[in-house]
């Protein structure tokens, strides 16, 4: 099978999932190709079977801003026509769904049918959602792609209520692979972090508001006060200065390493021992999952897609939105205790594996065969 992938190329978790959901149909066979404004940030080395179209996008004095969508759309009408694809998968609902509308609309004019199926990842639905003039052409582009489909339940019913759409979406869980998280710890980067052996939190994300960052402190100042600890603080964002100033406040610089941002996380997950994530809503949580292949549990909020990914009093615990006192009784609960903490790791581990790359990865070719067998009929 012939594969169009178009995903933005950074970091962030659906051009991450975009990317390594590539890279492993690949490796099954599959001709991938991905077409981005720049190579994908996991696109690191070469393999077989993988192709790359950049986007370019011309700048003219008439336009305040470059037109991209437009440029998406030609790209993958030339990509379509000349590779010769039989499938589009596009990761984002704006712009990258209705700029491969527009390419199939094109393309049909010329007698040739690319099916396109669209992955909703999160925020091109819960903040694009809030927006009422983006949603014609959201609710548009799901309408008219072949399928459709969501990272969790909960971000599949947010699109049916943010949304005029009936269309059936299929819920295909994010994932990863597993066997990337599988490092020994390194004792030596353990030790000079914590050298009186203190339990190591850790909190991975974009600082964004939406991550209640400073819920993480205050949770963090409440176990340390039971257990003496040190918090990793690892990313980058604009609530960063304000995480930092309740540090300064609440007197605990000590103990919160603010690491900015780092790649690859998992050599700083496979140290620690518990992961926060008190967001106020999640569509997923891959930070936490990619905790969870660490072996470190997880205590996060009772929100958005959370509860199908983390088994609660199993591989963590959740509490309502800003519940800190809670999270933090929850998270002194697992690490007070070695063989409840050993529990909890392996729980974690455990969970982590059902979301594995090989166990998914399978279920997106079925879906792409299935809507490939629909256009036939």
């Amino acid at each position: 099978m012939k594969i169009g992938i178009v995903c933005y190329p950074t970091y962030g978790g659906s051009g991450v999932v975009a990317t390594e959901l590539g890279k492993a149909l690949a490796q099954r066979g599959h001709q991938v190709h991905f077409i981005a404004y720049k190579q994908p940030a996991r696109l690191d080395s070469f393999m077989s079977n993988i192709f790359y179209h950049e986007v370019n996008v011309s700048t003219y004095p008439l336009f305040d801003f470059p037109p991209y969508e437009t440029s998406l759309a030609s790209t993958l009408v030339d990509v379509v026509k000349f590779e010769k694809l039989d499938i589009l998968h596009v990761h984002y609902a704006i712009p990258h769904a209705s700029a491969a509308i527009m390419a199939k609309l094109i393309l049909a004019t010329e007698g040739i049918n690319i099916p396109v199926i669209t992955t909703l990842h999160g925020t091109d639905i819960t903040l694009v959602g809030k927006d009422s003039s983006f949603e014609p052409v959201v609710t548009y582009s799901i309408n008219q792609s072949d399928g459709v489909t969501s990272v969790s339940d909960s971000l599949k019913q947010d699109t049916y209520r943010h949304f005029k759409t009936k269309k059936h979406i299929e819920v295909i869980p994010n994932f990863i692979d597993v066997s990337r998280f599988q490092k020994q710890a390194k004792e030596h980067f353990k030790k000079a972090i914590a050298p009186q052996n203190e339990k190591l939190i850790v909190h991975t994300s974009n600082f964004r508001k939406v991550k209640r960052v400073e819920d993480v402190i205050k949770i963090f100042g409440k176990i340390n006060e039971k257990i003496p600890s040190k918090l990793l603080l690892v990313g980058d964002g604009p609530e960063r200065h304000h995480a930092e100033m309740l540090c300064r406040e609440l007197n605990l610089c000590g103990s919160t390493l603010f690491l900015g941002k780092q790649n690859p996380v998992e050599e700083i997950l496979s140290v620690c021992d518990l992961f926060l994530m008190p967001s106020e809503t999640e569509s997923f949580g891959l930070s936490a999952l990619e905790a969870m292949a660490c072996q470190v549990p997880v205590i996060a909020s009772n929100a958005g897609g959370i509860p199908e990914l983390i088994q609660n009093g199993i591989s963590g615990f959740m509490a309502e939105v800003g519940n800190v006192d809670e999270m933090a009784a929850k998270g002194i609960y697992i690490l007070e205790n070695e063989e409840r903490l050993h529990q909890f790791k392996a729980n974690a581990l455990a969970r982590a594996l059902e979301f594995d790359i090989n166990n998914i990865v399978p279920i997106y070719e079925s879906f792409y065969l299935k809507i490939l067998s629909e256009q036939t009929k």
